[in-house]
């Protein structure tokens, strides 16, 4: 540890050189590296923390989770429901100098729905054609009606990307992102640093007060703790309720925390290539019966000092769409030893693939502990965060811890995921009846009956289950107590505005 923590310290020491530390320098240690900075292809939470200081979006969510304007003025929905049509706010250019206009947002959506790969094709394949009524009018004409599309908007599926810039680089465009937000992108180094530099032509330039900001993958929690607290770092996202003791008793430090909207899952592969045609993919008994082997309660208490949230579903036991009539089971070994044997596999063997986050992998050790008194012989194979995603993503694995950071809308948290052509769907999970009973749920406005939907579609994934929901997380975020104005949201998301340092402190 004490060679990882010194590592972690040059490194931070290499990259501020440069800058002496200066004032105008925001330096945020992430959980993880990164995937590819663009917002069609983008898939890991990382990569949206990086994305929401490069690219607006049409519109933005508040720490009150309501839905409110950012690069859109307004919108209307057609009497129908079948056409969204927003007004874009003037003045805005792009980082190349390009301006924003409806063009560029009809460049940008018919992006997502059109390139190879895209994750955000799934979230807004509602859309059927975008129309450019004027320079600042913009019009979504829909194929069915959807209730959480404007919600989609507040999130990579918004972002307006320089038409100019996308079209030079095609799917090279992460690499040298172009939006209009208030930082531009400087330079990456794979496993070191994202350096952006304040966009001087912003929108919103006099709530911006910073000159740069530069992102440091710290994996190890220790190592980003330690260097907040010795001040090579100004905010750290995703603290370990571990670390929780040691910054809570820094009075250099302040932590804030909320519950988050998304939550934390074992993935099996029921359908995803060869690995889906093991006797786990293919019969839900051993499934079931790893389930039962668990004691969801303690392994929260045990890792997370039940600073986290037990769960069983896509959104936690206090959200208002929790199906209450399945609440979180109890550990039954008995029952999980009768499934195996009913399987014909009184003991079974798998692997596990996490990640290197240490909170990850003693989660997995812990699970490791208890399945074993039922039969399971786990293994635990551990990789970097963004290689355990493209490796569940192309099917290489068996199961696999996987998290979700959660949207305002309940389809955000099970479409993209549950769906039979479903983004992120890697586990290749695919029931008709759970793609009707979503799909239903996005056409009714009412909170009441789209519940309903959900409840009925929760009750089917549980009786399937390709994802063992475990816990939810709170979003803890711990910064330098000389940076003033952080306010911390349930989507995690990092917001700028308004942050600034105070050096005279």
């Amino acid at each position: 540890m004490k060679k990882l923590m010194l590592l972690g310290l040059a490194a931070i020491a290499a990259l501020t050189a440069g800058t002496a530390q200066a004032q105008s320098t925001l330096r945020i240690g992430l959980w993880d590296d990164p995937d590819t900075i663009d917002p069609t292809l983008g898939r890991l939470y990382s990569g949206r923390l990086i994305l929401n200081m490069i690219c607006d979006k049409l519109f933005d969510v508040t720490p009150d989770l309501k839905i409110v304007p950012k690069l859109a003025t307004g919108y209307e929905w057609s009497s129908d429901g079948m056409a969204l049509t927003i007004k874009l706010k003037p003045g805005v250019k792009f980082h190349d100098g390009e301006p924003f206009n409806a063009a560029a947002v009809k460049f940008s959506i018919e992006r997502h729905l059109t390139m190879p790969a895209s994750f955000r094709k799934s979230e807004i394949d509602v859309v059927k054609t975008v129309e450019v009524v004027d320079d600042l009018t913009v019009r979504f004409v829909l194929s069915k009606r959807s209730a959480p599309l404007l919600s989609h908007l507040t999130d990579r599926a918004g972002m307006v990307v320089s038409p100019k810039a996308a079209t030079a680089l095609g799917a090279k465009f992460g690499t040298a992102p172009v939006c209009n937000g208030p930082f531009k992108f400087v330079q990456r180094v794979a496993q070191d640093k994202i350096v952006l530099e304040r966009f001087p032509d912003y929108w919103d330039k006099g709530n911006v007060h910073f000159d740069q900001v530069v992102f440091v993958p710290i994996p190890d929690g220790t190592v980003r703790v330690t260097n907040l607290r010795s001040g090579q770092l100004d905010l750290i996202e995703r603290v370990s309720p571990a670390d929780l003791g040691a910054l809570r008793a820094d009075k250099r430090v302040k932590v804030v925390g909320v519950p988050e909207l998304g939550y934390h899952v074992l993935r099996f592969n029921v359908g995803n290539g060869p690995k889906a045609g093991t006797p786990m993919g293919k019969d839900v008994r051993i499934r079931q019966a790893l389930e039962a082997a668990i004691d969801r309660k303690t392994l929260v208490q045990v890792v997370f000092n039940n600073d986290f949230l037990a769960g069983n579903q896509y959104v936690n036991p206090k959200n208002f769409y929790y199906n209450e009539a399945i609440p979180v089971p109890p550990r039954d070994v008995n029952r999980a030893k009768a499934l195996l044997k009913e399987a014909g596999h009184p003991s079974y063997s798998f692997t596990l693939l996490t990640s290197t986050n240490p909170d990850w992998v003693q989660a997995a050790q812990v699970i490791q502990a208890m399945v074993a008194e039922a039969g399971f012989d786990m293994k635990i194979q551990v990789q970097e965060h963004a290689t355990r995603g493209v490796n569940m993503q192309k099917g290489d694995f068996e199961a696999g811890f996987a998290f979700w950071s959660g949207r305002i809308d309940p389809d955000g948290n099970i479409g993209n995921h549950m769906t039979c052509n479903g983004a992120q769907n890697d586990s290749r999970y695919c029931n008709e009846k759970v793609d009707k009973l979503i799909d239903d749920a996005r056409q009714v406005a009412d909170p009441a009956e789209r519940k309903k939907h959900y409840d009925a579609a929760t009750a089917q994934l549980l009786e399937d289950r390709p994802i063992l929901f475990l816990w939810h997380r709170m979003v803890i975020t711990a910064h330098s107590a000389k940076l003033q104005g952080f306010a911390p949201n349930p989507d995690g998301i990092i917001r700028v505005q308004g942050m600034k340092l105070d050096t005279a402190s």
